[in-house]
């Protein structure tokens, strides 16, 4: 059974950390279709959505790619009290609006400066301004680390440090470690180092965690700058799960 659950297998190329124009860092290019027209024309097969904490415009860009041969994950960018970002991945968007009443209920008080930090648009599948999100989503939520990887695992979620290549705003910048309770289901680095340069680097940490990397890409042409090729039977978030846990012959390729 195993070896024919195996030869059902394929790789497939998913880069896991794109912001849309929701993200006040972002450019304003990055709406639903131009980002499902991007991540087609650099041939990956899944994408996920992942702004600043909030997932408003990932019910957008799934529509978008429900008609064309891409599968869009709905995902937010939490920051932590701590100043870490992290990923959150989930199955269904019921999931990652639930993850995300969670931290608005949590999100530092304000309202979003759009001179000072950009503007925030809420877009349709059809890339048309349904309006714009005032909370300072640039902020970070008034939960750690470890409440932030347990309300996403309690929502059936995947929960990634983002970017532990660099100083800011990751794990190993503002913490300098990995807790040793923190369950962590991967690390990623960003698009500055590749998976093998990551592997090597890291290898310290290849016992506890697996590792991917993903563009974080803020404009279009960053879209699939820096994919991982996961060994996968199907485009969706219970394959990733099994993968990033090494199940049935499922895994990354390193």
């Amino acid at each position: 059974m195993e070896a024919n659950a195996n030869r059902s297998l394929r790789v497939l190329r998913a880069d896991l950390h794109i912001h849309t124009c929701l993200s006040p860092c972002a450019t304003l290019d990055m709406t639903p279709q131009k980002i499902v027209q991007e991540a087609l024309k650099k041939r990956l097969d899944i994408i996920a959505v992942t702004d600043h904490n909030s997932a408003e415009n990932a019910v957008a860009v799934m529509a978008a790619a429900r008609t064309v041969r891409l599968t869009a994950i709905p995902g937010m960018e939490v920051t932590t009290a701590e100043e870490v970002h992290m990923l959150g991945l989930f199955e269904d968007v019921d999931a990652a609006l639930a993850m995300q009443d969670i931290v608005y209920d949590r999100l530092q008080p304000g309202e979003n400066d759009e001179d000072l930090f950009g503007m925030q648009v809420i877009a349709n599948e059809w890339d048309e301004v349904e309006g714009m999100n005032p909370r300072l989503l640039i902020g970070a939520v008034q939960m750690d680390v470890g409440e932030t990887v347990e309300a996403i695992h309690r929502l059936g979620g995947v929960a990634v440090a983002a970017h532990i290549d660099r100083q800011a705003f990751s794990i190993l910048g503002q913490l300098g470690f990995i807790p040793e309770d923190l369950n962590l289901d991967a690390l990623e680095v960003s698009k500055r180092t590749t998976l093998t340069e990551g592997c090597r680097t890291f290898s310290r940490l290849l016992h506890r965690f697996p590792l991917m990397t993903s563009s974080d890409a803020h404009d279009l042409e960053d879209i699939g700058t820096s994919p991982t090729s996961f060994r996968i039977a199907a485009p969706e978030m219970a394959e990733l799960k099994r993968a990033l846990k090494g199940m049935g012959g499922r895994g990354i390729e390193y």
